[in-house]
Formats: C-alpha cells, sequence, structure tokens
C-alpha cells in the first residue's frame, strides 16, 4: 500500500539509551547493551532500564503540576516523549493534530499498588479507575501539549506503536488531518509483569555478555528481557523539507490463533504484513530490516522464515535493538522507527555485535521495519531516506 507522501517530522524518545536522537545514536554506535539486573520483590532479575538521570528528569516531570504526581510512569514517558517531539517538528499550542499514543500493558505500576490496597483494606483509592486506563495516556498528552484534535489510546500488546503509525497515516490520506502524533510508552518493570513473563517461560535467566540473544538463531534458550520506555513520531502531509523519513508503504495482517501467544513456523502474519508494505516495491530496493526479534527461539526464528519467504535469495541486511535496550513491548515499534530513521540519516548499519554478517549495506535508502503483538498481529513499515 504505498503511502509516499507522508513524512516523519519529529521522533521523541525516553529510553534505556537516552532522551534525544544524538544521544541514541551515540550508543548504538557501541557494541554495549544497556541490560542490568533489579532486585523486584527481593528477587534479582534482568531489566533493561532508564538511566537514573532519566528517572530524575521523570521525576521532575512528576512534580511539574499536582494533578501529575497521580499518574503511572507509562503517562508521564509518553509526555515526556511527546514534548520532544512536539518541539522538534515546530508545532503549535493549540493546534488540530491528533494524537494515537498506546501502551501493551498501560499503567501496571498503578494497578498493582491499587490492587495490593485492596486485598489489604477492600478499598481502593478513587483515582484508581481513571488512573489505570490506556485512555489516560493519549488525554494526558493532549492535555500537555493543548492540541484540539482527536485522542486516541489503544493497545495491540507488542505492535501497539505500529498500530499508532497505521492510524496516523489513514487518518492523514483520508483527509480528516494534516498531522499526527503517533507511538507508545510502557512502563513494564514491574514485579507481576516481569513474572507473567516468567511464567511463559521466555524471560532470560542468565547474565551472559549479552543476556538478550535476539536475533541469535543458534540459541538454545528463550532469552527475552524487558526494557522501558516511550517513542513518538510526528507525522505530516507531503514531502516536508524537515522531513527525517518518508513513509512508502504500511503493511498490516493476522493469521488465525492455535493459542493466546501463537505464531505460525513461518510467521505467515509477517510474510502478508511486509508484502502488503513493499506494493510495488522492488525487493532488492530494500537495504535493512529493523526485526522485531523478542529473543526468544521461537519468535526470532518465525520472523527470520517469513523474511526468506518473502525475499528468497535478496535478503536485505538484518538488525534488531532488544539486545540493547530489551523488549519494550507496546513502545518497541517506534523505538524501531526510531533506529530506522536514524540509519537513514546517518546512512551507516547498526549491526548486532553477536551476529555474523556476510555482506552489510554501504547505502542505505530502504528500511522495513516490522513489530507483532500477541496472536499474529503483525505491522510492517516502508521507510525511505528523506530528499
Amino acid at each position: 500500500m504505498s503511502q509516499s507522501n507522508i513524512s516523519i517530522t519529529a521522533i521523541g524518545s525516553i529510553s534505556p539509551i537516552g532522551h534525544s536522537l544524538e544521544e541514541s545514536w551515540e550508543n548504538y554506535c557501541n557494541s554495549g547493551h544497556h541490560i542490568t539486573e533489579a532486585t523486584l520483590n527481593g528477587n534479582q532479575v534482568l531489566v533493561a532500564k532508564l538511566p537514573e538521570k532519566l528517572k530524575e528528569e521523570v521525576q521532575a516531570l512528576r512534580e511539574h503540576c499536582p494533578q501529575y504526581n497521580t499518574l503511572d510512569n507509562s503517562v508521564l514517558y509518553a509526555i515526556y516523549a511527546a514534548r520532544k517531539a512536539f518541539k522538534q517538528a515546530n508545532w503549535n499550542t493549540n493546534g488540530h493534530f491528533g494524537i494515537n499514543i498506546g501502551s501493551s500493558r498501560g499503567a501496571t505500576t498503578l494497578f498493582e499498588k491499587y490492587h495490593e490496597g485492596y486485598l489489604k483494606n477492600q478499598q481502593t483509592n478513587i483515582l484508581s479507575s481513571s488512573t489505570t486506563t490506556l485512555g489516560n495516556i493519549a488525554s494526558w498528552v493532549a492535555h500537555d501539549l493543548q492540541t484540539k484534535g482527536p485522542e486516541i489510546s489503544h493497545s495491540i500488546t507488542c505492535s501497539t506503536a505500529l498500530h499508532a503509525l497505521l492510524n496516523g497515516v489513514a487518518w492523514i490520506k483520508s483527509g480528516m488531518c494534516d498531522q499526527f502524533m503517533v507511538g507508545g510508552s510502557e512502563a513494564s518493570l514491574t514485579p507481576f509483569t516481569i513474572a507473567q513473563m516468567k511464567a511463559m517461560k521466555i524471560y532470560a535467566r542468565n547474565k551472559t555478555t549479552y543476556p538478550c540473544k535476539a536475533l541469535d538463531l543458534e540459541k538454545k534458550s528463550n532469552t527475552m528481557v524487558l526494557g522501558e520506555g516511550a517513542a513518538v513520531a510526528c507525522l505530516e502531509r507531503g514531502i516536508k523539507e524537515n522531513a527525517l523519513a518518508v513513509i512508502e508503504g504500511i503493511g498490516y495482517a493476522t493469521e488465525p490463533l492455535t493459542h493466546n501467544i501463537s505464531i505460525s513456523a513461518n510467521a505467515d502474519c509477517f510474510q502478508q504484513s511486509m508484502k502488503m508494505a513493499l506494493g510495488e516495491t522492488n525487493r532488492d530496493e530494500v537495504d535493512v530490516i529493523v526485526m522485531h526479534a523478542p529473543g526468544t527461539i521461537k519468535g526470532d526464528q518465525s520472523e527470520f522464515n517469513a523474511i526468506q519467504k518473502v525475499f528468497i535469495e535478496q535478503k536485505p541486511a538484518l538488525t534488531t535493538n532488544k539486545w540493547k535496550i530489551g523488549h519494550t513491548f507496546g513502545a518497541s515499534g517506534m523505538l524501531s522507527v526510531e533506529l530506522a530513521v536514524l540509519m537513514l540519516k546517518h546512512q551507516e548499519f547498526v549491526e548486532v555485535p553477536f551476529v555474523d554478517y556476510q555482506n552489510t549495506p554501504e547505502k542505505i535508502k530502504k528500511i522495513l521495519v516490522n513489530a507483532v503483538g500477541f496472536g499474529g498481529n503483525a505491522v510492517s513499515v516502508l521507510l525511505s531516506a528523506a530528499p
């Protein structure tokens, strides 16, 4: 599906590797990761968390006004990233741009806190409902930026941010909006959330040189690690002078469920979403694919198989960022877009350090970005360098 007339004019983010495009690129240019051990409920667990300096900035945002003090970190991360994107794109306060910022898990910290209080006292805080709905993410961002456009929040698990991008493209293409802010936010480093991942037996267990072996197709165990953060992009109709990249194609697909978290061996959903995003584009024009690659045996292999089915002998260079910043669930797709935009800007391919590359592109013109959520809910986005 061709979407060649929409520009990405800004990306704001907050993640384990920083809070600006410059800082993120600096960290992508080294082979180190940002996965550490943290203590949750007395247990040591591998996580990719925000640096202390950024936590202090989030706390300063929390103290910005009394209302913000009651918000979950998932909302504050979104506001933080949205402010940066808004400023970078030079949008106007009181504008009519739309907002679609989602989250896979939502207000995990607050939900666990309120539920624990309820179990103890059989009562809960008056704000427990309004501050734990997914809808309050986009609502508070809209409040903070004073937009009068539409506000949308949703959860499509790990493909949430890229589904937000799809929505933004659809609104702009429909003529109902000229500008849309899209993305995802996740503050999932909580005891219950990590316990759920461990229950599925997909969480990394060992503190090795690279705890998350995303894109290592020879690994013998699952190695997913959770991260936290948010990323937001500004979309605008037309090819803008300040464009960071151009959206050339979007694709989406789902596949029949065999169980709650199933995906087929050859990721049929990814095959369909990639083909839709590519449209009439020749396969050999795609230089890089930023894979979803969560670090699980089946997840990484099935996506790789899908890429082989679609590209056959013209397979682009493959990369992912989850080995470095962990899996940020609903925010992960937009953080992958950020990586793609940075590679297009700097014309440098970011390798996964433990992957053996035979060939890497000397020039990068087009990048395909993938994301998928539970149940085979895939999205692919084709980006090209800004003119």
